[in-house]
């Protein structure tokens, strides 16, 4: 069961580990993103600090079976490095009825980006994305950590459009 789809390029760090995994009560941490998956080194970095009753696996996009990591009885918190890596597991066969929320977490600037809050910097490109997102039946929405209220992509859009 897939418990959130989270936005991260930092992937795995303390803020997943000490707050969205309790919170969640993730009992597997699904790490989806080609990079990561190909380098033995990043591989190693990401697992370094994680507790070891908590399984982790990387995979490249495009080998996560969504429907199967869906229908699991194993909670798992997803996460991808950027707002493509949503659209590519769309096209891999994710809906949006098989997962809660995709949360924008942390998306570092970039010179086409716009600064949405504190950690997230969205292009015009990737805000259409998430448009076409919620379209599809995703829910969007933007926070660091659970316990503060989450931004959903109305405002998020407001924002990007006061930072221009």
């Amino acid at each position: 069961m897939i418990l959130l789809l989270r936005v991260d390029n930092r992937l795995i760090h303390g803020q997943i580990l000490e707050t969205w995994v309790p919170r969640l009560a993730a009992r597997e941490v699904l790490v989806a993103d080609d990079e990561a998956a190909a380098s033995p080194l990043a591989r190693a970095a990401l697992t370094l600090c994680v507790p070891p009753e908590l399984p982790v696996r990387i995979e490249r996009l495009d080998a996560v079976n969504w429907a199967e990591l869906a229908a699991s009885k194993t909670p798992t918190l997803v996460i991808v490095r950027d707002v493509e890596g949503v659209v590519r597991a769309r096209d891999g066969g994710l809906v949006g009825s098989m997962t809660p929320a995709v949360n924008l977490g942390n998306i570092h600037f970039a010179p086409d980006r716009r600064s949405v809050t504190v950690s997230v910097y969205l292009s015009r490109g990737e805000l259409d994305a998430l448009r076409a997102l919620e379209r599809d039946g995703f829910r969007i929405e933007t926070r660091p950590v659970p316990t503060e209220p989450p931004l959903g992509l109305d405002e998020v859009e407001r924002r990007y459009a006061s930072a221009g």
